[in-house]
């Protein structure tokens, strides 16, 4: 079949499900890279959908797929095997206490899903806080949750989600008199006006520790104890999605640990599965007898299967055996000095934000009005597409164009920098070309 016979049908038998499709058909990848079918190699800073952290068909979890396909990968929901009862062994050793009780699923909207039931259920309430620029699922319960996109056109959302103002240290107009960013204001006036707002029946607060989809926000430190009081103070369990912050990617095994700050419920998915449909909801011994008894029900048609839990516990031992939590940190450190350098060295680069290998830059007209540049992020997008690159930008009203990071953390250090000089490159040749 030629390329154009390709997309002809793709046009015409394919639904169309948000955003344009990249102008390459892929034929295979292998670590930090992909090749389309002219054999054209592109480095993947995205970790494929930001979650293959250990790059693409690493040979263990090749290994492990095709000898739990051989064996034992899906069973009747009822029934358990000894890789799902490791992987929850496994997540509670690794976890601080009380996090103790796995439900092993396969996607981060599952799991989010989960978690929202699992917290109306325990608290006996309905309402759900998360921020202005969430993204936590496209499923009815953690749709509802997402306020970034997706929300026009669809009818009522699942009634009792409020919004707290995402916490962008680059753009939000709380400021102290010296100008420096007054984030302990903002969380306050948010928990104000959800005071405001609710009809007495706040049950969870729905949060990632940075905020991908959402222009790679990263809570201040100090921001998740807070909001940790908000939360015990009303009543209502916090809830920490690590769909893309888990595993390492951070510098911590959990993005959380930075904080100190231990939540009621953790959903992982994405690199919990380095990109194998691998989720989890993990809560406490108290939260899940206490919905156990009132009749928690999750019965769904992969949970708790046999595949997942081996991809799992296969990720988790080769980040371990690999020393990749320490390497993420480590690149992130010269991550973090490169994409200084690219903020020094152009005006339309208005701002350099996350940890370790998740981060972002984003683009601005210039950096006095930091008026949103949107046309020369997609110029450099397909910029750094033609060079070998692949990058996604995210574009939300208001903000510039914000170019995520997210490398696998077995990237060799000179695939890191030369993406780098890449990325320098197609901004220094779109802004030449005006």
């Amino acid at each position: 079949m030629g390329r154009s016979t390709f997309w002809q049908q793709a046009e015409q038998h394919l639904v169309r499900y948000g955003g344009a499709f990249t102008p390459r058909v892929i034929d295979r990848a292998e670590g930090c890279r992909v090749w389309d079918e002219e054999g054209r190699a592109i480095l993947d800073f995205t970790s494929g959908q930001m979650s293959a952290v250990l790059g693409h068909a690493h040979p263990d979890v090749v290994a492990t797929v095709s000898a739990s396909v051989a064996r034992l990968d899906h069973l009747f929901s009822g029934m358990l095997s000894r890789p799902v009862v490791d992987l929850a062994t496994r997540l509670a050793g690794l976890l601080p206490a009380p996090l103790e009780r796995t439900l092993l699923l396969t996607t981060g909207a599952e799991s989010n899903e989960a978690a929202i039931k699992m917290a109306k259920l325990f608290t006996g309430r309905f309402e759900v806080v998360s921020f202005d620029q969430s993204w936590h699922g496209m499923t009815s319960g953690a749709a509802s949750a997402t306020f970034s996109a997706g929300r026009r056109g669809y009818g009522p959302a699942v009634p009792g989600n409020l919004t707290l103002p995402t916490p962008n240290a680059y753009r939000s107009p709380f400021r102290h008199p010296d100008g420096s960013y007054d984030w302990e204001a903002e969380l306050d006036y948010g928990f104000r006006m959800i005071d405001q707002q609710s009809v007495g029946s706040l049950a969870a607060c729905l949060v990632e520790p940075i905020l991908s989809s959402g222009g790679i926000i990263e809570l201040p430190e100090g921001y998740l104890a807070r909001l940790r009081e908000h939360c015990d103070r009303r009543g209502m369990l916090l809830v920490l999605d690590e769909a893309q912050t888990g595993v390492g990617r951070t510098g911590t095994l959990f993005a959380f640990e930075r904080d100190g700050v231990v939540p009621d419920v953790l959903t992982l998915s994405k690199t919990l599965g380095a990109g194998l449909p691998v989720a989890a909801v993990v809560t406490t011994a108290a939260i899940e007898e206490t919905c156990h008894e009132r009749g928690f029900l999750f019965f769904t048609t992969h949970v708790s299967d046999p595949l997942a839990a081996s991809v799992a516990l296969t990720v988790l031992d080769v980040v371990e055996r690999e020393g990749l939590v320490e390497r993420a940190a480590r690149l992130g450190v010269e991550l973090t000095a490169r994409l200084d350098g690219l903020r020094d060295r152009f005006e339309e680069v208005g701002d350099v934000r996350g940890r370790g290998l998740l981060q972002g830059i984003e683009l601005v007209r210039d950096k006095a009005t930091k008026a949103p540049a949107d046309e020369l992020g997609r110029a450099v997008t397909t910029a750094c597409l033609e060079r070998g690159l692949h990058l996604n930008i995210v574009q939300l009203p208001g903000m510039g164009g914000i170019f995520r990071i997210a490398p696998p953390l077995t990237i060799e250090d000179d695939d890191l920098h030369r993406g780098i000089d890449i990325l320098g490159e197609a901004i220094e040749a779109c802004v030449a070309a005006g």
